[in-house]
């Protein structure tokens, strides 16, 4: 039975009978070996504050460099705590919009107005207009090395190095380093136990964003059920709904993504690597859905309607239309809607 499949169950999640839940068991059952086919370690599906279905697997003794690389051990249940890539983006999306609520952030200054100028290679006046708000929309006019290419906020470019400007900004803002302010604005009010910022090994240091952020998939649920609940979690307020709801609204240069979340069922999309595709992000998904997606196929998938979560982690699906087609199985699985 795909409900006993489960290694363990978070403690304020109850698991169910997916059938009993309305979902298709065989079609759930393609979508997991799917899901298992493609170097996946975490998988899981909440409904509703229920989970549909929970599984982590172990990673292949050959795995020894993405162990060294992407991992920091695993939690109690089983789960590897693992370098969520680019997913990082979407929890200091929350933690800036927190920093909002609380008067120490505006998005709408320049950068420079918190960190000083000289942070980036473009001249003083060009880089006196980037505000806080074009690093998290991606539109600061920079270059990967952070010299000056277009107007901000003129064009869409999915630029890690200038995005990580953000965390000195939220720790010049706030006053606070960035593991504190997390642990403050976050995770202790979210009840995640298992999430921390952690230097990256090697040559991960040098992209721009030395960085990463360790997490399980069941930590990664509650940032989903935090957008979920509009900002409540354990019965306290996170984040204002009005500064929640921000962060979705699409952005000018790219109808595919708000403020460090991509956002499905736009006309069209911008993608990570500056491809443009006709239609929305992932055509399989319903069009409401709102992801925090990182390399190595690091996924949060929210629907809102639904009161749906799902969760991937793992190593990079061999299948690069993994968004597609895991959608067109978890569709087939859902109830009807």
């Amino acid at each position: 039975m795909i409900a006993n499949a489960s290694v363990a169950r978070a403690a304020d999640l109850a698991a169910v009978d997916p059938a009993k839940a309305g979902w298709n068991p065989a079609a759930l059952a393609e979508a997991v070996a799917y899901v298992q086919s493609q170097k996946t370690t975490g998988f899981l599906i909440i409904q509703d504050r229920q989970v549909i279905y929970e599984h982590n697997w172990p990673l292949p003794l050959s795995a020894t460099t993405f162990a060294a690389n992407f991992t920091h051990g695993t939690d109690a249940h089983g789960a590897l705590q693992e370098d969520v890539a680019s997913a990082q983006k979407s929890f200091v999306a929350i933690l800036a919009s927190v920093g909002i609520d609380k008067g120490l952030l505006d998005i709408s200054k320049p950068v420079s107005a918190y960190i000083g100028p000289g942070w980036s290679k473009a001249s003083v006046e060009q880089e006196g207009a980037i505000t806080v708000r074009n690093l998290m929309e991606m539109s600061s006019g920079l270059t990967e090395r952070l010299a000056y290419e277009a107007p901000s906020g003129s064009k869409f470019f999915y630029n890690t190095p200038a995005y990580a400007i953000m965390k000195p900004v939220l720790e010049k803002a706030s006053g606070q380093k960035l593991d504190d302010i997390t642990r403050l604005w976050l995770t202790e009010p979210a009840g995640m136990t298992d999430t921390l910022w952690r230097q990256r090994p090697g040559g991960f240091t040098d992209v721009g964003n030395p960085t990463g952020l360790y997490t399980t998939p069941r930590d990664m649920a509650k940032l989903g059920q935090l957008v979920l609940d509009n900002g409540m979690a354990e019965g306290k307020r996170v984040i204002q709904t009005a500064q929640l709801a921000a962060l979705f609204e699409r952005s000018a240069p790219n109808p595919a993504y708000g403020r460090l979340w991509w956002l499905n069922g736009s006309a069209y999309a911008l993608r990570a690597g500056g491809a443009r595709t006709e239609g929305q992000l992932i055509p399989a998904a319903p069009a409401e859905l709102v992801a925090a997606l990182g390399a190595q196929d690091r996924k949060i998938y929210i629907v809102r309607s639904r009161k749906l979560i799902v969760v991937r982690t793992g190593q990079g699906a061999p299948d690069r239309g993994f968004d597609e087609q895991v959608w067109l199985r978890l569709m087939k699985a859902a109830p009807k809607h």
